[in-house]
């Protein structure tokens, strides 16, 4: 399986705090990864990390296959935090910077990337006057122009309206499908990055606490009867012996969800108490992408 970005283990200390704390990342070649968390458990410091603003104090990190990080770093975008943008200059002037600043002798390349990203009829409006879905398509330009295999953007629709987050995803979608770009994404905005995801990373406190594809959404939110218990082994042979319910997972240890037989609730409880397990909770779960991630993330994404 061929992979984009590796990591293993990686850390980042300040001070007495772990704000990355031993993430083992997987982010396949053609993947959109959504990388979700809460403000401050320690997404941005990880990209960084990734790009090679900032060095990771524990761990190791491979990129297209490779340990030569800086040699493969020339094949990253990056937008991370705000675009790096002169404000007084229009959009084909900041762009123009970057086409010298990258040797690039082809002057068609600026109208080119301008059309691409949906911003040459912007004249000479300077970017101060951009509309923030308009900074946002310009700074994924700039991060376009080395012609990257992998681009890493943080919170890219945050703050925008509507129209621009609409903008924003179609515009990833079609570099994912149409140039073959993969993409580490972070987003608190969860129905839209649903639209776009194959995988997902849930960090919380610094620590990755699942990794997954986007295809297993559907089993992870659908109904079903949760039952938070101290025992699960013993649980688990109740169902199947005496009450010979087989439809049922456990995704961690004391948690066990039955996907059928909601009607006999009562009758599940009342078996697991004569037998000895100690439920503290017990109620019909079933929910959106967002109540979901809720739930992992241990309350709100902004909390």
């Amino acid at each position: 399986m061929e992979y984009v970005l590796k990591t293993e283990n990686i850390t980042k200390v300040y001070g007495q705090h772990k704000v990355v704390n031993r993430v083992s990342m997987h982010v396949k070649k053609g993947a959109i990864y959504g990388f979700i968390g809460k403000n401050g458990a320690g997404k941005t410091t990880f990209m960084r990390m990734v790009a090679g603003l900032a060095a990771p104090t524990e761990g190791t990190m491979e990129l297209f296959g490779s340990t030569e990080l800086e040699k493969q770093r020339k094949r990253i975008g990056t937008l991370i935090e705000n675009p790096g943008v002169y404000a007084n200059m229009t959009a084909r002037e900041n762009l123009e910077v970057i086409r010298k600043n990258f040797g690039i002798t082809e002057k068609q390349a600026v109208d080119d990337m301008l059309e691409f990203v949906g911003l040459s009829d912007t004249n000479k409006k300077k970017v101060k006057n951009f509309s923030m879905g308009m900074k946002q398509r310009l700074g994924i330009a700039i991060s376009l122009f080395c012609n990257p295999d992998f681009l890493i953007l943080d919170e890219p629709i945050n703050g925008l309206d509507p129209e621009g987050i609409k903008e924003i995803r179609e515009l990833l979608l079609k570099l994912n499908r149409e140039k073959g770009i993969t993409i580490l994404i972070s987003s608190h905005i969860l129905g839209e990055l649903s639209k776009i995801a194959t995988h997902y990373g849930i960090i919380r406190e610094g620590v990755l606490v699942e990794e997954f594809p986007a295809s297993d959404l559907e089993d992870r939110c659908r109904r079903c009867h949760k039952l938070i218990v101290d025992n699960t082994e013993l649980a688990a042979n109740i169902l199947e012996n005496k009450l010979h319910i087989n439809n049922f997972d456990v995704p961690k240890q004391g948690v066990i969800r039955v996907f059928d037989h909601f009607e006999t609730m009562e009758q599940i409880n009342r078996e697991f108490i004569l037998n000895g397990v100690n439920i503290k909770e017990s109620y019909l779960s079933g929910q959106d992408l967002e109540g979901y991630f809720m739930e992992l993330l241990g309350g709100g994404v902004n909390d």
